[in-house]
């Protein structure tokens, strides 16, 4: 599995694209600079997420991007898949004699088939709402706090 910064980036542009679109287009250096990330390097990130439909671009003077579907609609799954390609641990790699065959086997059935069942569970079931409605709390939470 590879969860790399293009996939970290990837996945806070996305949250601040839903929390600030709004129905309106969002400018990429509006979304870099809040975000502290490089323009030229989320220019290659929006570029991959648009190809999975995951963005839209409008060109023109109101132009920028808006969310290719509904906050429900896209999981963490198909982002970092967009961006990193898949990020399932690989298979085992079966060697030539009867003991290694069943050591290899066993790493593959009883490790490897389970993280990445799980991974892929966890992925497809957290979506890009949870992940906002998760921001917007925290921010809440930290808003809240005082100190005396």
């Amino acid at each position: 599995m590879n969860f790399s910064k293009k996939s970290r980036y990837g996945i806070t542009a996305l949250i601040d694209l839903a929390l600030c679109a709004d129905g309106q287009c969002v400018q990429l250096s509006s979304i870099a600079e809040r975000n502290n990330i490089s323009v030229k390097y989320l220019e290659q990130i929006f570029s991959s997420l648009r190809k999975a439909g995951l963005i839209k671009s409008i060109k023109g003077p109101q132009g920028g991007y808006l969310l290719g579907k509904r906050p429900e609609q896209i999981n963490m799954a198909m982002v970092v898949e967009a961006l990193d390609g898949s990020y399932l641990l690989e298979d085992e790699v079966h060697t030539g004699n009867e003991d290694e065959r069943g050591i290899s086997t066993a790493i593959q059935r009883r490790l490897i088939d389970k993280i990445n069942c799980q991974t892929e569970q966890l992925l497809k079931d957290l979506t890009l709402k949870s992940l906002v409605d998760s921001s917007l709390e925290y921010s809440n939470l930290n808003q809240e706090m005082y100190y005396i």
